[in-house]
């Protein structure tokens, strides 16, 4: 079973996500802050994480650029957001790829497998 952490602050989100993904037989890690987010992912064999970029402590680029310096295998990221704008952010493009939120799962859905499958 693959495992996914989601880093988002707003608790329906992460709740969301978590049976969604629990659905598609995913085993599904919740942190509210980016500080939580690294701990899981130093702790646990993280197969994709879906990262928001607002969050309290910092944002999901500083954690994007944390991750790649602390974590010897860096997971994938999905960079999950409801602001768009950041797409030009240099940090971006060490994540698969950039989504804003959206009501319609789907797109997240299909972008896990697809990135999964590759990795």
């Amino acid at each position: 079973m693959k495992t996914l952490l989601v880093v988002d602050d707003e608790k329906n989100i992460r709740e969301l996500y978590k049976e969604t993904f629990e659905k598609d037989n995913y085993k599904v890690l919740l942190a509210e802050t980016g500080n939580e987010g690294l701990d899981l992912a130093a702790q646990n064999k993280i197969d994709l994480i879906i990262l928001d970029i607002r969050l309290p402590d910092m944002n999901g680029m500083e954690v994007l650029e944390r991750l790649s310096a602390g974590v010897k295998e860096v997971p994938p990221v999905i960079l999950n957001s409801a602001y768009p704008g950041y797409e030009h952010d240099s940090s971006v493009w060490l994540a698969e790829k950039y989504l804003i939120k959206s009501g319609d799962l789907e797109e997240l859905k299909q972008t896990i497998k697809a990135v999964i499958e590759k990795k």
